[in-house]
C-alpha cells in the first residue's frame, strides 16, 4: 500500500537518508542548499510517499525571497528537492508528489513558486518556465535555463534583477 503523508510525519533521519540515496552525500555544496540556508521547509507544501511503511519519495518546499536591487523583497516558495529512492525511480512517485504539492500551493502558498530543474520536464507537466527568471541571480553556480518559476495562488512573479535567497 502506498500512502501520501505530510513530510512532518516522517522521521528527519529517514528523509536525510533518502536524500543521500537520491542525490549523494555531497549534495550540501549545491546552490539550492545556499538559497534555503537557515530556514525550515514549509509543512503545508512538503510531502512524503510511503510504501508498506518504507519512505520512498519526498518533496520539500522552502520560504525564499527575490531581493531586488532597490531592496524590495518578494516572497517566493522554492520547490525541491523532489527525491525518489533509486530502486523505485521512474515509477511516477515524483509526479504524484509534484501534483499534490501544486494542488496544495493553490490555496497554501504565500508566494509564487520557483525551482532549479529541467525545463523540458517541469514545463511540460507542471507549467514552470524561465520567462521571468532571466535577470534573477543565485548565490552559486547554476544554468540560467534551469531557473524556473510559476505563478500560483494569486501570487505573480517578480520581474527584473534580484538575488534569490532565504527569507
Amino acid at each position: 500500500m502506498v500512502e501520501l503523508l505530510p513530510l512532518s510525519d516522517i522521521a528527519p533521519q529517514a528523509v536525510e537518508a533518502l536524500l543521500d540515496a537520491a542525490f549523494g552525500s555531497d549534495r550540501f555544496g549545491r546552490t539550492a542548499y545556499r538559497i534555503r540556508a537557515g530556514v525550515d521547509a514549509v509543512p503545508a507544501l512538503s510531502f512524503a510517499r510511503v510504501a508498506d511503511g518504507a519512505l520512498i519519495a519526498t518533496i520539500q518546499c522552502w520560504p525564499v525571497a527575490h531581493r531586488a536591487v532597490d531592496g524590495t523583497a518578494t516572497p517566493l516558495v522554492m520547490v525541491g528537492p523532489v527525491a525518489v529512492r533509486p530502486d523505485v525511480q521512474r515509477g511516477g512517485h515524483g509526479r504524484v508528489l509534484m501534483a499534490h504539492m501544486l494542488a496544495a500551493a493553490e490555496t497554501q502558498a504565500d508566494g509564487a513558486l520557483m525551482m532549479i530543474g529541467d525545463p523540458e520536464y517541469y514545463g511540460r507537466f507542471f507549467g514552470f518556465d524561465a520567462e521571468a527568471t532571466g535577470a534573477w541571480d543565485l548565490p552559486g553556480p547554476y544554468e540560467k535555463r534551469r531557473l524556473l518559476a510559476r505563478a500560483v495562488n494569486g501570487h505573480g512573479l517578480p520581474i527584473g534583477a534580484g538575488m534569490i535567497g532565504p527569507r
